[in-house]
């Protein structure tokens, strides 16, 4: 779904409220924080450092006004600069001025023709690696600047030449550095109302007020190439297939880490979604002004998209506003700049060059396996080059995925009444056949085989493994009953059907919501007919723990190869969205009735759907301690109340509590349900053609939402618009879910 980018630029007197608040301060956050770090990517790029601030205007002001995102900051990207570093050395820097020209010219075309979302394929794998590898490089090659000399054309000569240049003698500039970076470790351990500017802007001050102060001998920041007049960029001069290769780089690499800082912004606040197809195309746009004016490659930057989130941004207009206060700052106070020793700099890069290979990246990606994929990129990054390390990452990430596409897992094992279970899983291709030919083979002949073939592809060299194994078994005297879970491929295969070469998506299990004496199956129930409209007859009673083991094994086999990838996700914790408090009745299914999964709802289950209110005696600590924890510890959102028809708590209310003689405890129970009593009594005869009881079931879940509202901090976040009180009724027998209105009224209707 796409943000909604129209209220974000016409500027109403509330949209104009909203930024004075909240964007206007947070532009203030991010710039701060963008002229430090777009001084010191120029540096690392062997660019003009002018051309840094003209990209962080550019990224801020037209890709601000004209992207797909709302709170995303473009600028120059730390990830780019040994790419512009390559092009410099080879091109010379106005020609590289034009490649990001034409690579914005390209971005601008594909989002155009909305191929935003294919650039996603890239595995994040392939992306943090080749990140970290850059930030490693940057930082071997910033050493040399802090400790006084120049950094080689590659990272391995970087490190060839360190034990050298640690060896040789260090004058200030190593005290310069030594300060920065203690400054960025230190800063953020003060406390929070001393941090009044970002880390890199209080390291760049200090450094550079010390080194004035002291009178030390370091390198000054020159600014005056890049302010004194602007230089029309020129052609490259060289191979043309060199030139569309840097073209393409550029393009690609800028598109896809501008894209993936889009979701991930995303995932961190509320709200629409990003327009990716808009968001690269004023990308395209951002680059062709920026190449233009003279400045660096423009990318969405997660770091300071990150503070401005967290700053309070709403909208777009505080990357634009952070562009306009750095072209302030460029025009007036840019001789400021020429303060900062580059010794300074260099080691604001050290720290973010280590910082870009951040290791606690590896905690997602260790439980897909794609570990060896990140350390691939990263060391050809250091070693080889950008290009080459990643398309090394993407070759390997390509293998790993072609191995998982094809891997199969084949499994087979005696049962207690002695037939074998056999389970063939996975997309089955010539590549496993050897591996299902071993383990069918482990099968003792003559014994009658239950084989599960749980696949989404089948090719015809799999089948004829398969196919020959099962003839062989049955003329040894054995058999094989074949249960297919997805898509018939091998019954089509073996009744010479055609095949199609696309997989099949997973089917839901089929009539997993029947009851156990409404299924069909080898263990629940027997295989014979039934009348029509009639529920199929027993072969003979079956013991409860039987059905239950039994729908166990059914899960196993069915629903848990489809649920793993969700339960796996959420096994550290959960995150449910509503706190549903319904009745202990049999037939009220919650997640049958939402259609909600795993994850989804927070349940508490009692008769009658009860809610004591605040106080109230017998007091009852758990429904009270679910909603306490819900509230408190989940952050539940909404909080509902489902009744249903011919609720027996509430036939036992009518009968005065003849139905709960001689069980103390319900009856005790249900004295909680005097007040939904009192208000039937007292209320209109309203839908008298549905029957006393079922008025009583409506009138007991707005009952229930009141009693809610007298626990005091259910009602302070409802006062707040924190929290939203629901009230559903299930009528059984037409299978209808009524949304009840809200308290005091009953307004009924369908959801």
């Amino acid at each position: 779904m796409g943000t909604n980018t129209k209220s974000d630029i016409a500027l109403t007197g509330r949209t104009l409220a909203s930024v004075v608040r909240h964007d206007l301060p947070a532009s203030l956050v991010v710039f701060l924080l963008a002229v430090p770090l777009s001084l010191g990517v120029a540096v690392a790029s062997g660019a003009p450092p002018a051309a840094g601030l003209v990209a962080a205007v550019t990224g801020g002001v037209v890709a601000g006004l004209l992207g797909g995102s709302a709170v995303q900051i473009s600028g120059p990207a730390a990830g780019l600069s040994l790419v512009v570093a390559e092009l410099i050395a080879v091109y010379g820097w106005r020609a590289t001025c034009l490649i990001t020209l034409l690579a914005g010219g390209l971005q601008l075309l594909l989002g155009t023709f909305k191929v935003a979302r294919a650039v996603l394929v890239v595995s994040p794998a392939v992306v943090h690696g080749m990140l970290a590898g850059v930030g490693l490089v940057i930082a071997l090659g910033q050493v040399h600047v802090v400790l006084g000399g120049a950094p080689q054309r590659s990272a391995v000569e970087n490190l060839a030449e360190l034990p050298g240049q640690l060896a040789a003698v260090h004058g200030h500039a190593v005290l310069v550095g030594l300060l920065t970076v203690g400054v960025m470790f230190g800063w953020n351990r003060l406390p929070r109302r001393s941090r009044i500017v970002p880390a890199p802007l209080a390291a760049l001050a200090v450094s550079s007020a010390t080194a004035l102060l002291a009178g030390w001998d370091v390198t000054r920041l020159d600014l005056s190439a890049g302010l004194v007049g602007w230089v029309a960029p020129v052609w490259p001069e060289g191979d043309w297939h060199g030139i569309v290769a840097a073209v393409l780089l550029v393009a690609l690499l800028a598109g896809v880490e501008s894209l993936l800082c889009a979701v991930s912004v995303d995932k961190q606040r509320d709200g629409g979604r990003s327009d990716l197809d808009r968001e690269l195309a004023a990308q395209g746009v951002a680059n062709i002004v920026s190449g233009a004016l003279g400045g660096l490659p423009v990318a969405g930057v997660i770091v300071r998209s990150t503070a401005n989130l967290r700053a309070g941004a709403r909208s777009r207009w505080s990357a634009v506003l952070h562009g306009l206060w750095i072209l302030l700052f460029a025009v007036c106070l840019w001789r400021t700049i020429t303060l900062i020793p580059a010794e300074a700099l260099a080691a604001l890069l050290i720290f973010i060059g280590v910082r870009m290979a951040d290791l606690r990246r590896l905690r997602g990606l260790h439980g897909h396996g794609e570990i060896p994929i990140y350390f691939a990129t990263m060391a050809g990054v250091v070693l080889l080059g950008l290009p080459e390390g990643v398309l090394l990452g993407l070759g390997l990430a390509a293998l790993s995925a072609l191995r998982r596409l094809t891997g199969v897992t084949v499994r087979a094992r005696p049962e207690p009444d002695g037939r074998w279970h056999v389970l063939i899983g996975g997309s089955l291709t010539f590549l496993g056949v050897p591996r299902i030919v071993a383990e069918l083979h482990t099968v003792p002949p003559g014994v009658a085989v239950d084989l599960d073939l749980n696949i989404d592809f089948m090719d015809n060299a799999a089948f004829e493994a398969v196919h020959a194994w099962r003839q062989e078994h049955e003329r040894g005297g054995g058999s094989v009953d074949v249960d297919e879970l997805h898509d018939e491929w091998y019954a089509m295969a073996a009744g010479g059907a055609r095949m199609f070469p696309a997989k099949s998506p997973p089917r839901d299990p089929e009539r997993w919501w029947l009851p156990w004496a409404h299924r069909r199956g080898p263990t629940l129930l027997p295989a014979g007919p039934s009348p029509a409209g009639s529920p199929p007859e027993r072969a003979g009673p079956v013991p409860a723990p039987d059905h239950l083991l039994a729908g166990a094994r059914e899960f196993h086999r069915r629903t848990a190869p489809l649920v793993r990838p969700f339960l796996h996700a959420m096994a550290r914790g959960q995150d449910p969205s509503h706190l549903f408090i319904t009745c202990a009745d049999s037939r009220v299914v919650p997640n049958l009735i939402t259609a909600s999964g795993p994850g989804d709802l927070f349940t508490v289950r009692n008769i009658g759907n009860l809610v004591p209110r605040w106080g109230a005696v017998p007091r009852d600590d758990s429904v009270m301690a679910a909603i306490e924890y819900a509230t408190g510890a989940l952050g539940v959102r909404t909080i509902t109340v489902c009744g249903h028809s011919g609720c027996g708590a509430m036939a036992a209310l009518l009968d005065g509590g003849e139905k709960a003689a001689g069980l103390p405890s319900l009856g005790r129970w249900l004295r909680h349900g005097d007040h939904s009593l009192a208000r039937f009594l007292s209320g209109p005869d309203a839908g008298a053609d549905e029957g006393a009881l079922d008025r009583l079931c409506r009138t007991n879940v707005v009952q229930q939402l009141e009693n809610l509202l007298t626990v005091p901090r259910v009602a302070e976040l409802v006062g707040r618009g924190r929290l939203e009180l629901v009230g559903l009724y299930f009528d059984i027998p037409t299978a209808r879910v009524h949304v009840l209105g809200p308290v005091p009224g009953l307004v009924d209707r369908h959801p």
